[in-house]
């Protein structure tokens, strides 16, 4: 059910249902969250149980601000400290020590937790009354079916799930990639999932390098080799390597799409049947912002197959490149 996340009184409404352990789909910044009361293991159950998602496989707890956050915390950083103070409200999940006893399912089980404050206002208006009534954290994934595309619009996520499912509407998500996930729980920063921040940005608050993932890191949300897959077959190429592959195509080949930042010469001088073109923005934010809008418009489209122009270098992009690399994954 839609729902008009900047009607007051259907926020006030929603908090009350994630109280009683309901569950409640609202909009961040970032993607749109499928939410649960993170100290209801209860509750989080019902998260993994609709995605279908492996029950240790973490989840991110959403809070209203940093005190809200010790309330899941065993231990905050002095490093973990400097980074929610810079990137809160924002697109930044740090994990941390959890605290015993308290979100155990949220955690995946693990002895740490991911914790962000998003900066949507539907979401914090949300949070906000939901910390009122003694919800100090709202446990949230990607509102979709595990492993598939990203929704960052509530119409994507009415459209996975049944409608008995409350869906605040805030409008399309202004990033539209997760966010960035820094391990803070041990002596040295580790990124395990890019995002929107990037490296750089991170770093110059962190004081020091972020090294990169490890085997002894912390499970984290969105780092499985595949993830956020469109129906579609999604196959990355260079520009070269895709305007080759286009020009071979076969007359009876499968719909294809073409999402490239380049304008392609064989779309243009040869016959290119059952193919439909995307320009991908030439800025990365706007690219971040537009991908999963992009891969869930081609399958609804129809398409078999899509074709990917690679990102090119630069931290700038790795959100984008890390999505699509898991995307293509899958395929």
């Amino acid at each position: 059910m839609l729902l008009d996340g900047s009607d007051q009184k259907v926020v006030a409404q929603a908090a009350h249902a994630l109280a009683n352990g309901e569950l409640i789909a609202f909009p961040t910044e970032t993607v749109y969250g499928l939410g649960a009361r993170a100290d209801d293991d209860s509750a989080v159950a019902k998260i993994f149980a609709v995605k279908g998602r492996p029950v240790d496989h973490p989840l991110i707890v959403h809070v209203v601000d940093a005190a809200a956050a010790r309330h899941f915390a065993a231990s905050i950083s002095p490093l973990a400290a400097r980074l929610m103070a810079n990137f809160w409200p924002g697109p930044l999940t740090v994990i941390v020590s959890r605290a015993s006893g308290r979100g155990a399912a949220a955690a995946g089980g693990q002895n740490t937790i991911g914790l962000r404050c998003p900066s949507h206002p539907v979401a914090l208006a949300l949070l906000r009354a939901a910390a009122d009534l003694g919800v100090m954290g709202v446990a949230a994934p990607s509102a979709n079916r595990f492993g598939r595309v990203s929704p960052t619009t509530a119409a994507h996520v009415h459209s996975e799930f049944d409608d008995d499912l409350w869906v605040l509407d805030g409008g399309p998500c202004s990033v539209g990639i997760e966010s960035a996930i820094v391990d803070c729980s041990r002596d040295h920063p580790v990124l395990l999932r890019p995002g929107a921040l990037t490296q750089t940005q991170i770093e110059a608050v962190a004081g020091e390098a972020l090294r990169a993932r490890d085997a002894a890191a912390p499970r984290a949300s969105g780092t499985l080799e595949a993830h956020y897959a469109p129906r579609a077959a999604v196959r990355l190429m260079s520009f070269s390597q895709l305007n080759q592959r286009l020009s071979e195509r076969a007359s009876d080949a499968p719909w294809l799409a073409v999402y490239s930042r380049g304008v392609l010469p064989a779309l243009h001088h040869l016959p290119q049947p059952n193919t439909v073109h995307r320009h991908m923005p030439a800025d990365a934010a706007h690219a971040a912002q537009e991908l999963f809008s992009a891969l869930r418009a081609f399958d609804d489209e129809g398409m078999q197959v899509i074709w990917v122009e690679e990102p090119p270098a630069g931290s700038g992009w790795d959100g984008v490149r890390d999505r699509l690399q898991r995307a293509s994954a899958s395929s």
